[in-house]
């Protein structure tokens, strides 16, 4: 019997190894992907205070999109794509920390915002409406305060924004923060994360009720689940979502009542981010700002995106035309 249980024992670790080696190897074939799609898309500009990182897609008025944590250009490609389509010509920078651009001493909304300005200097391009997403938010808004020339609409979809009595996302445990500071720190253990823990990845990382997820389209879920396999490798961008925490954390009320181009600013009830009293407090403080709120959908949005996609397109449209009509008139 007892040399029947070790053979047991050697066969189960046989097998153990052998769908260990087999992951690894599909976990390399799948962590060079994402890597020769980072590569081949990217561009970088070199300023004075650092090279900055960007990529663009599609044709149309130049909008320029800011990617949310655990992003880069990459994520904010895609966002633009799902809420745009190919009718605008995306600008989307990867911000302090995340894939080619680095992580300076100030990193600080405000100087990001700075950074923003230095790229569309880069690129020649005059005034652009900003749509800042999640943590994108902070340095979308201190771009129209500190750069308003430079600004012609904002649009802020489930921004990271500062209220008197903002909600505290519910911390993890001490063991299950080790646990997600284990899986940001290895693209290997996030890769495997994808494989068996998508739904718990769902609610903690993408800040996504389970249900909305299993409501959405096919389509919707389809971004979702590219959303999750974008953020490889996440050793490139770790730097970034640690600094988004900075931020988050250090996050204090700016002077929104001194923004005054068109304002959009959409959330959801049970995004798991918390984000939308803060929305509906900073669309009331930027004057005559319009506040979309959803019941459902979590941070993604999801089954929310063809409404969001139409009010976006919309809202753009119209002031676009504004200043058409005002040109003409002139």
């Amino acid at each position: 019997m007892r040399s029947a249980g070790l053979r047991l024992l050697r066969v189960a670790g046989a097998i153990a190894t052998g769908a260990t080696a087999l992951a690894y190897t599909a976990y390399r074939k799948d962590i060079e992907v994402a890597k020769r799609r980072i590569d081949a898309d990217r561009q970088l500009v070199d300023t004075a205070e650092g090279p900055i990182e960007f990529a663009e897609s599609g044709d149309g008025p130049a909008v320029l999109l800011i990617h949310g944590a655990g992003g880069g250009f990459d994520q904010g490609l895609e966002l633009g794509r799902a809420f745009l389509g190919d009718h605008y010509r995306l600008v989307a920078p990867s911000r302090f920390g995340y894939l080619g651009t680095p992580l300076p001493t100030d990193a600080s909304a405000e100087a990001q915002a700075d950074a923003h300005l230095r790229l569309l200097d880069a690129l020649q391009l005059d005034r652009v409406p900003v749509i800042g997403v999640s943590a994108g938010g902070p340095s979308a808004m201190q771009f129209c305060l500190r750069h308003p020339e430079r600004c012609s609409a904002l649009v802020l979809i489930v921004p990271l924004t500062w209220a008197p009595q903002r909600a505290a996302v519910n911390a993890p445990s001490p063991f299950f923060e080790v646990v997600l500071n284990a899986i940001a720190a290895s693209d290997f253990l996030f890769w495997t994360a994808t494989k068996v823990a998508r739904m718990t990845l769902l609610k903690t990382i993408l800040g996504t009720p389970v249900q909305a997820y299993r409501n959405a389209t096919t389509e919707e879920r389809r971004i979702v689940d590219q959303m999750l396999r974008s953020i490889l490798p996440i050793s490139r961008r770790v730097a970034g979502i640690w600094n988004d925490s900075t931020v988050s954390t250090n996050l204090t009320r700016y002077q929104l009542e001194d923004i005054r181009v068109p304002t959009l600013v959409v959330s959801a009830a049970d995004d798991l981010y918390g984000t939308y009293d803060s929305s509906l407090y900073t669309s009331r403080q930027i004057h005559a700002a319009e506040f979309a709120g959803f019941t459902t959908g979590g941070h993604l949005l999801l089954g929310r995106q063809a409404a969001v996609r139409s009010q976006l397109i919309g809202f753009l449209t119209e002031h676009l035309e504004t200043r058409k009509r005002t040109a003409i008139a002139v």
